[in-house]
Parts: structure tokens; sequence; C-alpha cells
């Protein structure tokens, strides 16, 4: 008997209720109605402007009346009413892209933002293309074909005004949902053209006219986002808030070293335990971002599991499981870092001739460790295994991608599968993976019923995919006048395999100085790691922003300089590092945030003792940032960080409201990072275990974040990631100027400071 089975037996009502709720979804989600007819439906119950629009990087905007039917990627509805909904096609993480798409729709169209109401998209990549939050990749990888959207929309609107009126597109104009006749003062709203409009042919999209942001109306402004009061009030939003009709709930548990196998473990007396419906072996796919080998345990409540889970034991075989110990790679790393890299990355100039010339040279040797993601949502996923077919309730940061990963952990056609997105409470990366997805996808065809998979805070951070810790060996060539002539770096890090880096562990793209310095050697060596390793909030920049950039302040103390005129000259003349690639550092922009940060700061103003100002800089996800931390230092090592001021350039400002605050999310989670969080393994397993042992910063604690844009005109840029990494540095050279103490190893409680 499943666990199903044992439900119903309990409960003879169960049956109707899964039966209704059956239908009730099969009307909602299309398993009776396909989703193309579901939403061409949608567009005619009002009778008013339905567009689809195609949001490849290659195609024009494509559109269809509310007659048509188009497979489209977004779709935008006007209805008679006035009313205007617009979908957000990719996952919203915190980051305030469910804000932020439907505003830059909302401008190129002229939309009254009253007017607009906004809900998360189906999940179809035939119909929405790329659907994923990760990379800060979301606006700059829809910029433009949202804007499209917007001006098609408008541009039928102005069409259908003009034919009504008898005059000259020419002679209209729009704003706040109405087009309006300049000449006669004649005005209609877009409620009422709608219909007209639909009627109409789509223009080509080398036909509209975009805006400039000199003329935007509703971008650059402080909008509060579309969940705010559903956030406050409690709504149910996020995944772990996900309820159906005769639910059930498990949890799954993994050996504590990763690789180990369920030898054998005491099931019929779990079973046995009150509201445990069943409990079982899976053995997965051995895949370490899909289907680890585990065991299940379901039943009528998450307390049921997770009591039940109390009782539990497991003989592990751990024979091919992970032996990591983190004391033994630092000391391997520390061995490794007076040798040669085994690899070159980069070889520019003649290094060996640059440090036979100098005047002075300097070495260091930088660590960084390893670190959770720490989510404050926990991973969660519900599933509905019936039929042949698969509902999934995920708050993923890559739910195309899940579909794929469910697919080849349980065996089930990918067009089999629905995934719905929720909303996520917390990624940073860690839910670009969806390993949990997999596991509640496995539970689910065993138990024939719709059920709900909850981690422990114990699980997520036992089970995470950490950022990769990190050791630079540097050292660095200056002249007689402290002009920087020669840098060397030798990075360690891991692999799996011996071949390629881990995930989240490689040295690729514009590492600074790398095209800064005419001399520049950088190596590479890579230690045995068994621990899951992934993406952590700004990928790579978030560890090397700390050696690099303090190796940079060491060298203007070496030479006796002020760091601002040192690092500015590092920078040197205003220049593109790689010609034609408007997503690379260009030496100007970062001049001018390096400067603003300086200047709001007030760089250079005498402090008193025991307090300082320390700069850093920079680029990630093609964001340029500068931040300056105001410091103080006691005699017992209390760290009070007054305040932050950040100056960034991503470009046009779509919400100035969300991205004031991912700035200052940055700026304290890189400073609760910088404090007192680390990941040590031993024996294969994560020492720490909750926020006890990974203490976050807290409310009092935090810093004054006084945040600035450059609003150039280069194409946009995302904001989750890049205001991340220059604040270690900016603490770090802020404290070697208060005390004369180098930070060369994080986090800084290792050294004795403290909040």
């Amino acid at each position: 008997m499943n666990a199903a089975e044992r439900r119903l037996a309990r409960d003879p009502n169960l049956a109707a209720v899964l039966r209704e709720a059956d239908g009730v979804l099969a009307a909602a989600t299309g398993h009776t109605v396909s989703r193309r007819t579901f939403l061409k439906l949608a567009g005619l119950a009002g009778g008013g402007l339905t567009l689809g629009f195609n949001l490849s990087a290659t195609s024009a905007a494509q559109g269809a009346s509310a007659a048509g039917e188009l497979e489209f990627n977004a779709f935008l509805k006007i209805s008679p009413d006035g009313s205007i909904l617009i979908y957000n096609k990719n996952p919203e993480v915190g980051q305030g892209i469910k804000t932020a798409f439907p505003m830059i729709v909302a401008e190129e169209l002229d939309a009254d933002w009253n007017d607009v109401r906004v809900e998360q998209s189906p999940i179809n990549e035939a119909l929405y293309g790329r659907q994923a939050a990760g990379g800060s990749r979301s606006i700059p990888g829809a910029w433009n074909q949202l804007r499209e959207a917007g001006a098609t929309a408008r541009a039928m609107l102005v069409r259908a005004a003009a034919d009504t009126w008898g005059v000259a597109v020419a002679e209209c104009r729009t704003a706040a949902s109405v087009v309006t006749h300049e000449a006669s003062g004649r005005r209609l709203s877009y409620g009422e053209l709608a219909a007209a409009a639909a009627a109409l042919p789509v223009p080509d999209v080398a036909s509209l006219t975009l805006k400039s942001r000199s003329d935007y109306r509703l971008l650059g402004q402080r909008i509060s986002g579309v969940d705010n009061e559903q956030i406050v009030t409690g709504q149910p939003l996020f995944g772990i808030d996900t309820q159906l009709p005769g639910m059930l709930y498990a949890c799954y548990i993994k050996c504590p070293a990763t690789g180990g196998r369920v030898r054998a473990a005491n099931l019929d007396e779990i079973r046995a335990l009150p509201g445990v419906l069943d409990a079982f072996v899976i053995e997965g796919n051995d895949v370490m971002t899909e289907l680890m080998p585990g065991l299940a345990i379901v039943g009528e409540s998450t307390w049921a599991t997770q009591k039940a889970r109390a009782s539990l034991r497991v003989d592990w075989d751990e024979s091919t499981a992970s032996k990591d110990s983190w004391t033994d790679l630092v000391r391997q790393a520390t061995a490794l870092a007076d040798q040669p890299g085994s690899a070159t990355l980069r070889d520019d100039g003649d290094v060996t001739r640059a440090f036979e010339a100098a005047a002075q040279t300097v070495e260091a040797f930088y660590s960084y460790p390893f670190l959770s993601h720490a989510p404050l949502e926990p991973q969660n996923c519900t599933a509905w295994y019936r039929d042949g077919a698969l509902e999934i309730w995920a708050p993923s940061q890559t739910p195309q991608r899940a579909l794929q990963s469910v697919a080849s952990a349980v065996a089930i056609p990918v067009e089999k599968i629905t995934l719905h997105q929720t909303r996520i409470g917390g990624g940073f990366g860690r839910r670009l993976i969806n390993d949990y997805v997999c596991e509640v996808a496995a539970i689910a065809t065993r138990v024939g019923a719709p059920v709900k998979l909850q981690w422990s805070r114990e699980d997520d951070m036992a089970h995470d995919f950490c950022r990769p810790a990190g050791f630079h060996a540097m050292q660095a060539a200056l002249d007689k006048a402290g002009r920087l002539t020669a840098w060397q770096d030798h990075f360690i890090t891991f692999t799996y395999d011996g071949q390629a880096p881990v995930p989240g562990g490689d040295a690729r793209g514009e590492i600074f100085p790398m095209g800064l310095v005419d001399n520049l050697r950088m190596t590479q060596s890579m230690l045995p790691l068994g621990t899951p390793t992934g993406a952590w909030r700004a990928p790579r920049s978030n560890g090397f922003a700390f050696p690099l950039q303090s190796f940079c302040h060491e060298l203007a103390v070496a030479a006796g300089r002020d760091h601002l005129e040192f690092l500015l000259e590092v920078v040197g003349e205003p220049r593109w590092l790689e010609d034609g690639n408007d997503g690379a550092l260009h030496t100007g922009r970062a001049a001018a945030v390096i400067r603003l940060a300086a200047e709001r700061a007030g760089w250079g103003r005498p402090l008193p003792a025991g307090r300082a100002l320390g700069l850093a800089f920079y680029f990630s996800h093609a964001g340029h940032f500068a931040e300056v931390a105001d410091v103080s230092v006691d005699k017992n090592r209390k760290l009070t960080v007054h305040k932050v001021t950040v100056a960034g350039d991503v470009g046009p400002i779509v919400n100035r409201s969300g991205a004031e605050s991912q700035c200052q999310g940055a700026v304290v989670d890189g400073l609760s990072t910088l404090l007192g969080l680390q990941i040590t393994m031993e024996n294969g397993r994560v020492q720490e275990s909750n926020f006890h042992q990974y203490p976050l910063l807290r409310m009092p604690n935090a810093p004054v974040v006084d945040v600035h844009f450059i609003e150039s005109d280069f194409a946009p840029t995302g904001l989750g990631e890049p205001a991340l990494p220059p604040l270690a540095p900016a603490v770090c050279n802020a404290i070697f100027t208060a005390t004369g103490h180098r930070i060369r190893m994080l986090p800084l409680s290792k050294e004795g400071f403290h909040v």
C-alpha cells in the first residue's frame, strides 16, 4: 500500500476532494484546455486588445489581435475598462524583476501605472524564450524586446485613434493611457480604443520609434513592488506557501557526506510512527544537481515527518562519499602558494623582466572561505503525479532547466511536466540548481497525491552548493615613481575531475587588473574537492574583489601614495578593454564611479584616531561600482561600519526604489559575509548547521548606505550582483588605515574583529 492508499484508508472523503481539485486545476492550468487556447480565450473574454510579442534576441516583435492565434513569449492585454495586464515572465527572487519588466513595457506603452496589473507568466520556453533569474541578466537580456512590445501596442492604439478621428498619426500624442489629438484636444482612453486597435495589423518593428532616456516618464521613478502589499499582509506567494487539497508532506534525508548511499535503515519502525504514511529509499541518478541517493519520509504534516526523522537510524555506505577537510585544504593551498601555478591563464608583456627592473616589489597571500547561500526560505517544492503527468509548484531561479532536470531524474518526458513559478524567498544563486525539485518529483511518483517537500535549515546548510573558497598568492612590481609595472597572481582553486575548476571557482572574464597592466601573469592550481559548489551572488567576483582590491591598496601604501590617485592611475585613460563590446569594462566609466564615490564620501577629510575611509572598485556582470566604507575600530577590535557610499554605472535606472534596494542589500549581504560567515568541512561533512554557527548581520549593526548612480546612455545592466564585490575590500582597506592591521584572510571574526 503506497502513501496515497494509506491516506485514503484513513480519510474516505479524500477521493472526492482529489477529484474536485483535479477538475479545478484542469480548468486553471490547461489539462483539458491547452495553454495556447486558454491564453487566446483570456484575450477574447473582455473584447479588448491582446498582444503577444516575440522576445528572442534576433526576432522582430510579433503580435496578434484578439482574434489571432500566434505563439508568443510575453503577453499584454488592454481591456475595455482601461485595465492593462502585463505578464512578468522571469522568476521574482527579491531582485524586483516582477515590477521592473512591466515598467519597461508600460513606459513604451505610455501607460498610467495605476492602470497596470501584473501577473506571473506560465513557464514555457517555446512561448517565452529564456525564463531565469541569475547573473544579473534579466534586464539586459529583455530590455529592447520589452520596449518593442510596449511600443507596438502604443503604435496600434495611436493608429486606431487617428483612424477614428480621420487625422494623421503624427498629430496624435500619448500619455497616461490616453491618446490625444493635439490640434482639437480630442481624447480617447486606451480602453476605449482597445477593440479598434485589436483589428489592426501589427506594425513592423522597424517602424517603431522607441523613447530616448530624456523622454522617460515612468522609468527612473521610485515604484513600490507589485507584490509588496501581499507580502506584508502574509498572502501566499512563495513556494513554501503552496497548499493543495489532500496534500501530503515529505522530508528527504541524504548522507551528510556527499555521495554516500543508504545501506540500511529502520524503515518499518518509521512507517509505524504517528502521522507517517510511508518511508522509502530513493536510489537517485547520482547527479549532484539532480537526484542524489537518499531516504524519503511521507506524512500527514511537516511536523510528523520531521519528528519521525529524529527517530531515523541510517547505515550509510560512504565508500565513495566526500572526505573533504577544510583544515587539510588550507594546508595544501598554503604549500602550493610558493610554487608556480600548474596552468597559465594569462601572460601579458614580459613579467619576469619587469620584476627584475622593479624599484620595489610587494607580495601577499590572501584567502577566503566557502560560503552558504542561506536563503531565509529553505528549499521546498510541491509536486503532483497523476495519469503519467507531473505538475510542479517550484520557487526555482531556473524553471526551464528544472523541467529538464526532472525529466532526467525521474524519466518522465518534458512534455508531460508542467511547472508553476512561485515567488522565491531568497536564492542568491542557490536556486539555479534544482535538486530539491527533482527530489519531490521522485517522491511524488511514489505517493499518488500532491506532496510538498520541505527542507529544514540544517538540510539547507548541509546540502548547499557552496561558494567555493579561494587562495591568491600575489606579487607586484613598482617603479621609482611608485607606479605599478607588473602584477602576478597564482590562483588556487578546486576541481571535481582534475580537468576544470568547480562551478563558481573558475577565473574567467575580466579580472582586475587584466588589461590595465602591461606586464601581467595569472596562473592557476587546482585541489581535488568532493563538496558541491555553485554560483553565489556575483560569482567569482564575490571572491576575487577582496584579494585583488586589497592588494591594490597594499601597493598604494607601499608606494607612499594616496589610494584614490593610485587606483585611478591603474585604471588609466578612458577606453573599452574590448573594442566593440559594450558589456566589457570601460575605464572611463570605472574612473567616473571611483571619483563619484570618493567625492560623496568626503575622501581626504580629517577623521579622529581609529576611524578611516576605505575605497574599492570592481567591475562585474557589466556593472561598474565603487564603494567607500567609513569605519572605526576600538582597542578591543570592535568594528563599526558607520556608512558605505556606493557609486554605480549600470546605464539607465528602471526602478529607482528597486535599484537602491539592491545596492543596500548588496552592502548588507557583503558586510554580513565579511564579518563572520564561513563553511568548513571535516570528513566530508559541513560543520555549520544553523544560524548560531553562521551568524548573519543583525539590523542594529547595519550601516547607512548612500547610493548614487551615473545614468549613462549605455544599455542597462543588472543590479542584483555587481554592488556586492567592492564591499569587503573597502572595509578591509579602511581597517588597515585606521589600525595598521592588514586583513588577508576572511572572515574578520577569525582575527578577533566583531561588531
